[in-house]
């Protein structure tokens, strides 16, 4: 059974020693004794997960804030270079020992399966923490954290089937391929999703019989402890201490990782910002153009490399569309997680037939959406506060600064007193209100670059190619969102729209199956989106190495 306690103990500080109360397996000691008491005596501070336990870490202390109050609910220390040294030699030896690397798939298979099923015991406790440290809704966390184990399972699953195959030839000569893993992968993970993106990198790399080295945004580095064995259990599930390392930490973290020449292939979500503890910040810069810095970095070890970077996804509204529908739809769009992910609509694109019928539905629709911001640990609450103070200045800025022909509909204030829901005190987070923009140009900052924020850009179309035209003029890739009753119309459109996932009357619709292709690879050629796969077959197989061999 969980050690939680149900009582409600949280001030309106939220800090862990008054927090609404967090399983207690969540917030042990290193040594593994329970606290007598919930939350309250939690110990202090964290630091890297290295060889199955945390240790206490040479690197710099950093504070983790709950982004509804701004006040801290632990610290973490962070992994410094000769930690992250240690970490991926141990994870090198591991491999080369053949542990995990060269173990049948079969048991690679069953250990990841049993991981699955305790992670899924696990799930309402991994919420509630998630919640605390980035903001989001716990009725989303729930959501989101209780399909994590379909990534574990699918990938579990498919290392079963996996096989060679012979590759034709000429002459007398039998070619055939087999596949083995690659080495170290290491994994920069952001702070929107820290579990699900994480887990969706982890379990195909393991899968394939890679050694992981994990690090997390410090924004959200309570991540780590669902990898110690008391929640994740990744060791009691079978799998070696030092193929999971997991590292907390900001600039003396992020370069390290993907410099050393041990690591054969790199995956990163990197958010287009510095300030939410990106573990690459020795470039200076965004999302995007950390991405390039770290390309060129991962090539001079002639090593694999995969990123998915940032986006300016466009929600393409036709006048057949269902208006109710796709009303709800795009507010889901665009507003999930506060508007916090690559993939948010932020630019909202409405054909003039149905223009007017949707604007001023989707306004009311944002007025109940503000009505019920409030604690996010409270069920019925909409939409949690910005990751940061930072990222609210960042936000309230790209307000501020719009051109004079731009017209606020909604939202643009940040929102201060009591939460009309609950009366939770909003001032004292980052909390802003749905925001919708209108008589924005192609060539305004608004639809150019991305805010990372609950604010949309909004223009009016006539016609299919206009619509299109508008969608693509971005130099972003990522995903976009197509809302029509014609089935010609969605066909054309999606294959016309330059972005590597496009959504029919739907968004933010994923599953382990689903090929999320990073590069937006189009007829505009490469955008600035990303490079690679996640998900599905071509995730697994880019964990691995193909070897051809020929034989007389």
């Amino acid at each position: 059974m969980c050690g939680r306690r149900h009582v409600r103990c949280r001030s309106q500080s939220g800090m862990l020693g008054e927090v609404y109360i967090v399983c207690d397996h969540l917030l042990q000691n290193v040594d593994g004794d329970m606290f007598a008491t919930p939350v309250r005596r939690a110990r202090a501070q964290y630091g890297p997960h290295i060889n199955g336990r945390f240790v206490e870490g040479s690197g710099s202390s950093i504070p983790v804030l709950n982004p509804s109050t701004n006040q801290p609910i632990t610290s973490i220390t962070s992994a410094s270079p000769s930690d992250v040294a240690s970490a991926i030699s141990s994870a090198q030896e591991v491999f080369n020992a053949g542990t995990w690397s060269r173990a049948p798939v079969i048991e690679r298979s069953k250990a990841l399966t049993r991981l699955a099923r305790l992670l899924e015991a696990k799930v309402g406790e991994l919420a509630e923490v998630e919640s605390l440290q980035t903001g989001r809704t716990i009725r989303e966390m729930k959501v989101q954290l209780g399909r994590l184990p379909e990534w574990i399972d699918y990938f579990a699953a498919l290392v079963r089937t996996q096989q060679g195959f012979v590759a034709p030839t000429q002459g007398p000569l039998l070619n055939y391929v087999t596949r083995v893993p690659l080495g170290v992968v290491a994994q920069i993970t952001p702070f929107n999703h820290p579990l699900l993106i994480a887990v969706k990198k982890i379990a195909p790399a393991l899968a394939a019989g890679n050694s992981v080295v994990s690090a997390q945004s410090i924004c959200t580095s309570l991540y780590s402890r669902a990898i110690d064995s008391q929640t994740f259990r990744a060791v009691e599930a079978g799998i070696p201490p030092s193929a999971l390392q997991i590292l907390p930490g900001g600039p003396e973290t992020g370069q390290p990782t993907v410099e050393l020449d041990f690591v054969r292939l790199s995956r990163l979500n990197l958010i287009t910002d510095i300030f939410h503890g990106l573990p690459v910040p020795f470039y200076n810069g965004a999302g995007t153009a950390a991405g390039r810095a770290i390309g060129s970095t991962v090539g001079k070890n002639l090593a694999s490399y995969t990123a998915e970077l940032g986006g300016k996804a466009p929600i393409v509204v036709f006048g057949d569309a269902d208006l109710e529908a796709s009303v709800n739809g795009a507010a889901f769009a665009c507003f999930v997680a506060t508007g916090q992910t690559c993939v948010s609509g932020t630019r909202l694109i409405v054909e003039d037939a149905i223009y007017d019928a949707f604007v001023e539905r989707f306004v009311e629709k944002l007025k109940s959406i503000e009505k019920r911001i409030g604690d996010p640990l409270n069920p019925k609450s909409t939409i949690g506060p910005l990751i940061s103070a930072s990222a609210l200045s960042r936000t309230e800025s790209a307000i501020s600064t719009l051109p004079t022909h731009a017209r606020i509909l909604h939202g643009g204030k940040r929102l201060t007193g009591p939460s009309q829901l609950d009366n939770f005190p909003l001032s004292n987070g980052n909390f802003f209100p749905p925001t919708l923009v209108g008589d924005i140009k192609p060539t305004d900052t608004l639809w150019t670059e991305e805010v990372f924020g609950p604010v949309v850009a909004l223009v009016k179309f006539t016609g299919e190619e206009e619509g299109i035209g508008l969608a693509n003029a971005c130099k972003y890739g990522l995903g976009a969102g197509v809302w029509t009753k014609d089935v010609g119309r969605a066909v054309r459109v999606s294959r016309e729209i330059e972005a590597g996932l496009v959504w029919v009357n739907a968004h933010h619709r994923n599953d382990p199956s689903s090929v999320w292709v990073d590069d937006g690879m189009c007829r505009g050629g490469m955008k600035e989106s990303g490079i690679g796969r996640e998900n599905g077959i071509e995730a697994f197989e880019s964990c691995e190495f193909h070897i051809y061999r020929m034989r007389g």
